[in-house]
């Protein structure tokens, strides 16, 4: 049996997502793969747009693909996730979002490096686009795929193969989802990396090949980016709690960060010594990101990623820090 004969199940988290659907489920349709061995499970958080009309109508025009919806009344991508894999049959599971859109050989790489034995875990790179046609849209996206904004993600911005700690979305076997337990609904983010976590602690690798590429559309602006990376911060915390050697530098600088600012800005009201000291760190933290962005600027012959860049990477850090020290304590 050769690689194209495997069974594979594509499941998707889903709420809301009617502008983008279809150019997730078109990208599918002209996968490298061969389509009658894929199927599409999509658990969709009962959208209150036209996403189930656009999956419909998508399904209708081409029936050679064939697309399952399954409700997900718990509304949380853990649960979506384990509720499509409960509805799949195929050997091997490859997990989307509905706002991206894979490369035509996407699976065929990810199936080939799990054949291969490569790891038990396979992913690959984001190829950031912005979620809008904006200026600060524009700006988040690049903030996404920047080190500053995102520490050592490699795969957001490295084009270097090999064994990591995570990958954006995934594709493992079915067998081994369902024997470490698959996605913990209990974590509301952070729930890949706590899957790869176990993987690895049951002596599984996790790969990263760039060869394996996919769109990923950014926030749209920086509230919706506040919250995300807010969620992000919170739960990462619970997720450390589980598993504090997972600990890396990239996510305790924010918090950090925060955290001395924040005890500066108090002090400062006491100590001129103190104001000093915060409006230093505050003013080397910005001549950096402004130098960044200036360079950014230039390669991308985009003016306004001078002032957008900083904002971008300022609201994940400070969101992102935030919601860490919040989630410390509030819960214990």
């Amino acid at each position: 049996m050769t690689i194209t004969d495997k069974k594979v199940s594509i499941i998707i988290p889903c709420y809301n997502e009617e502008s983008t659907i279809q150019l997730l489920l078109d990208a599918i349709l002209k996968q490298d793969f061969p389509i009658k061995n894929i199927e599409v499970i999509i658990a969709d958080a009962l959208s209150q747009d036209k996403t189930r009309e656009k999956i419909s109508e998508f399904a209708d025009d081409h029936s050679l693909l064939r697309i399952k919806v399954v409700d997900n009344p718990k509304r949380t991508i853990p649960a979506a996730v384990n509720a499509a894999a409960a509805a799949a049959c195929g050997e091997y599971l490859v997990r989307l979002d509905a706002h991206s859109v894979p490369y035509p050989n996407y699976i065929s790489i990810c199936i080939r490096n799990l054949e291969n034995g490569k790891g038990e875990n396979v992913g690959g790179a984001w190829e950031i686009k912005p979620g809008a046609d904006t200026s600060i849209a524009r700006a988040i996206a690049a903030a996404a795929a920047h080190p500053l904004g995102v520490g050592d993600a490699r795969y957001r911005y490295s084009d270097q193969m090999g064994e990591v700690d995570t990958v954006p979305f995934g594709s493992f076997r079915r067998d081994l989802f369902f024997h470490i337990g698959g996605f913990d609904e209990s974590l509301l983010t952070n729930e890949d990396y706590e899957f790869n976590v176990r993987i690895r602690k049951t002596g599984g690798k996790i790969w990263f090949d760039p060869t394996i590429r996919c769109i990923y559309f950014a926030r749209k602006n920086l509230k919706e980016l506040a919250k995300q990376y807010w969620r992000y911060g919170f739960w990462k915390l619970q997720m450390l709690k589980r598993y504090p050697k997972t600990l890396r530098w990239r996510q305790a600088l924010p918090p950090l960060f925060v955290f001395v600012i924040s005890i500066g800005l108090i002090l400062s009201l006491f100590s001129k010594f103190a104001a000093f000291s915060t409006l230093t760190i505050l003013g080397v933290y910005l001549l950096i990101l402004l130098a960044a962005s200036i360079r950014e600027a230039l390669k991308k012959k985009e003016p306004a990623l001078v002032l957008g860049l900083p904002a971008a990477i300022i609201t994940m850090h400070f969101s992102w820090g935030l919601g860490f020290l919040i989630s410390a304590i509030t819960r214990q």
